[in-house]
């Protein structure tokens, strides 16, 4: 197997192939997130070398994809922000500006199914620590989507990311990987990506019916998506957990952390 790191900027070709090979990897309705949807086109025209995926030469197959935008950021847990919409909004805000990035966010560190629980993840990482310190960056930060947060949609996202297992280590096992890689916990958000559609999209998402108004627990979704007939709306917030990699030299970033386990 010979597997290389290509960027957009080399193969944009390659990402054509990206949503088949990657369906079913997140749900439907985080497809469509409000703010992620406006700067999507954007991402790939002014960001194309951080964006990347893993690729298996001899098998023509992707392996695992990343997405990230350099951003500001002060150093500080309360500095980092809402989440992932506003780390786009941030990201582009000082593109545009010419403000120069101090980290890298990651916005999507993604395995298709057929290749999930191979480690790949870490490689993933690895490559956006290269890509932060080769721009000069001393962080890689992570508005990690906690994957067992669906099983608890009605607990808030600043206690569910407090929980441990027996041994110390995180609850959730992205967060539990995360940590593994040399990464910190630096705060909760109940407010990282705002997904809005009307009831029709909503009920086509989650295979469910919204016969009433309120909140709903639904398939796959980290908290509650609050439906509104009069207004012919269902709005969603997805929360998110913050971690932060230091990737200067001597920091204990992806490359330098021991073995990520469980």
């Amino acid at each position: 197997m010979s597997v290389t790191v290509v960027r957009h900027s080399e193969r944009p070709a390659l990402w054509d192939r990206v949503p088949e090979v990657f369906a079913g990897v997140v749900p439907e309705y985080n497809l469509h997130g409000d703010v992620n949807s406006a700067y999507w086109t954007r991402l790939f025209e002014e960001f194309p070398d951080h964006q990347f995926a893993l690729y298996d030469e001899e098998a023509d197959d992707i392996l695992g994809a990343g997405r990230s935008v350099p951003r500001p950021w002060d150093g500080t847990p309360g500095g980092l922000g809402a989440g992932l919409d506003d780390s786009m909004a941030r990201a582009f805000r000082a593109h545009d500006a010419g403000t120069p990035p101090d980290a890298l966010c990651a916005l999507g560190i993604e395995i298709p199914r057929a290749h999930q629980g191979r480690g790949l993840s870490r490689v993933l990482l690895r490559q956006m620590t290269a890509l932060a310190r080769a721009g000069g960056l001393s962080h890689v930060i992570v508005p990690v989507r906690p994957t067992r947060k669906d099983r608890y949609p009605l607990v808030p996202i600043e206690r569910y990311a407090t929980w441990t297992r027996a041994d110390g280590s995180p609850f959730d096992p992205w967060v539990r990987v995360q940590v593994g890689c040399g990464g910190v916990v630096a705060a909760a958000v109940a407010r990282s990506s705002r997904i809005t559609g009307t009831v029709a999209d909503w009920e086509a998402w989650t295979g469910m019916a919204f016969p009433d108004d309120g909140a709903y627990v639904f398939p796959g979704g980290l908290a509650t998506v609050h439906i509104d007939h009069g207004r012919d709306r269902g709005s969603y917030w997805e929360p998110a957990v913050w971690v932060t990699h230091d990737v200067r030299d001597g920091g204990r970033g992806p490359d330098r952390a021991p073995e990520a386990r469980g």
